[in-house]
């Protein structure tokens, strides 16, 4: 076999072995990306915003091996934004700062508007969604940032199967300071099957289900009036109706034959 063929099966197998979330199997230290997908308030899932539509920053890695894009995703309009952090496959990360943010008086306002509202993001690793709180506001009205990610995501042989997300460290909202962004990873085997991975976004305890109440009394409302209406319409008739036939009992035959005809020979 001659040595450029040889160079050629090689670069092949690196194509075929190399592990994405499109194959999700990795080997120790390839690279696993970390998107950002969305913002937008808990209690209206239908509002969302880009990740980065708030103030935050991205890591220090400019570039990755792959980008992520299913025909799903393309259906759905979901556009995912490569986070910048530097993920590598059962490879711990201390905790890293990723920026500094000025904080100005319109990026004050940014979160504040958005810890007011409860606004959550959405992030993916190998597919798996992550979800994580962007602030609070404490008892007196001060609204506070979290600018600490703990990603701890278990891992079942070359597999990643379980993820989750802690927000750490409160930083107070104030004009002219500075905040760190900083975030974390710690690996652990698990004995979750890949085929299960997701069983556990399918438990109905898993998200808060909020009811809304308002919708409810107003859909209740709707369907009684237009009982109300149908029944209103259906009396009238019948009423009329009956009025008529008593009235056609009470004539002779020959008062019969002369009135007027009525139904659909009218």
């Amino acid at each position: 076999m001659g040595l450029a063929a040889r160079a050629f099966l090689f670069a092949l197998t690196l194509l075929l072995v190399r592990g994405d979330e499109h194959n999700h199997k990795y080997n120790d230290g390839e690279e696993v990306v970390l998107w950002m997908n969305t913002v937008g308030p808990y209690h209206n899932r239908q509002e969302t915003y880009a990740y980065f539509s708030l103030p935050f920053c991205s890591g220090s890695k400019s570039s990755i091996s792959h980008y992520h894009e299913t025909l799903s995703e393309a259906l759905q309009g979901v556009e995912l934004e490569f986070s910048g952090y530097e993920i590598e496959f059962n490879r711990d990360v201390p905790s890293t700062v990723i920026c500094m943010v000025d904080l100005t008086e319109d990026k004050v306002k940014a979160f504040t508007y958005a810890v007011m509202n409860e606004y959550w993001y959405q992030m993916y690793i190998d597919g798996l969604p992550i979800w994580g709180k962007v602030g609070e506001k404490d008892d007196q009205g001060r609204y506070y940032i979290y600018t600490h990610k703990k990603f701890d995501i278990g891992r079942n042989g070359q597999q990643i199967v379980d993820i989750s997300l802690t927000t750490e460290k409160k930083e107070l909202l104030a004009a002219g300071s500075k905040i760190k962004f900083s975030y974390e990873v710690n690996w652990k085997p698990s004995v979750v099957e890949f085929k299960d991975r997701f069983d556990k976004y399918l438990d109905p305890n898993f998200f808060q289900h909020r009811i809304h109440w308002f919708s409810i009394f107003n859909s209740f409302m709707m369907v009684i009036f237009l009982v109300g209406l149908v029944s209103m319409i259906l009396m009238r008739t019948l009423r009329k109706d009956y009025a008529r036939y008593s009235k056609d009992e009470e004539m002779d035959d020959m008062e019969r034959d002369l009135g007027d005809e009525y139904g659909w020979k009218q």
